[in-house]
């Protein structure tokens, strides 16, 4: 019988959690516990880390899992080269579901595209952004901690663990965000420059077409390779076809 260990916590896992649910797939959905209150998927929950590798990989084995899918956000780097690694311990398939990016949106050739926080950083200050919008998460605010001078927007989904420079505007806000809702928002606060992440997907582009409409600089962080050895699809259909 199969039975499915979901690496959650995005849109796509908990879509996924409920399509397995209705073709009566047995399904444990794993969150990782970073956010407080959020949104859950149906069916079964767990919630915490596995202690690596070989702690997923024991997770695996005593579960009974006969397969592993992996719809972690398209950044979590690290638990994405866990889940493959675990799964050849544990001898259990093992497939990344990611949702698409945005580098074949229309406006994508006009973005500035970096490989990471620190060139994006550089970049802004080199075109001169005296009010940039940062939206690439809390985890990554240590990359704009110069950013002492200047009037930064930042947008995260769970407050600070320390107090921001004065001179910042702090939002607590998670998506979907729909175009006009971010064109007034970046009009209110004269952004000039939006600094973000490829997450790809809907529930956060809306941000782009507003720079688009108001002629805002993008600085978009480059997604993260997929780990060799880990086959990675960017649809449901494409994991129940593997699961069958």
């Amino acid at each position: 019988m199969t039975r499915v260990l979901l690496l959650g916590g995005t849109a796509e896992a908990r879509a996924l959690a409920a399509a397995l649910a209705e073709a009566g797939v047995d399904v444990v959905s794993s969150l990782a516990g970073r956010v407080s209150k959020p949104r859950m998927p149906v069916g079964a929950v767990r919630v915490g880390g596995f202690g690596g590798v070989d702690g997923l990989a024991a997770a695996l084995v005593e579960g009974g899992y006969t397969h592993l899918v992996d719809a972690t956000h398209p950044f979590a780097v690290r638990m994405t080269a866990n889940a493959g690694a675990a799964s050849a311990v544990a001898r259990v398939p093992c497939l990344r579901l990611a949702r698409p990016g945005w580098s074949e949106q229309p406006d994508a050739g006009a973005w500035h595209w970096v490989d990471d926080y620190d060139a994006g950083r550089a970049l802004a200050e080199q075109l001169g952004a005296e009010r940039p919008f940062i939206t690439t998460g809390r985890q990554t605010l240590e990359h704009y901690a110069s950013w002492t001078d200047r009037d930064v927007l930042l947008r995260v989904v769970e407050p600070l663990d320390e107090d921001p420079p004065e001179r910042w505007t702090v939002l607590l806000d998670r998506g979907p965000f729909d175009v006009a809702d971010e064109r007034a928002l970046m009009s209110q606060h004269q952004v000039d420059a939006l600094l973000t992440k490829d997450s790809g997907g809907t529930y956060t582009a809306g941000k782009l077409a507003a720079a688009a409409e108001l002629g805002v600089t993008v600085i978009i962080v480059r997604r993260p390779q997929v780990p060799a050895g880990v086959t990675a699809v960017s649809s449901i259909d494409e994991v129940l076809t593997w699961l069958t």
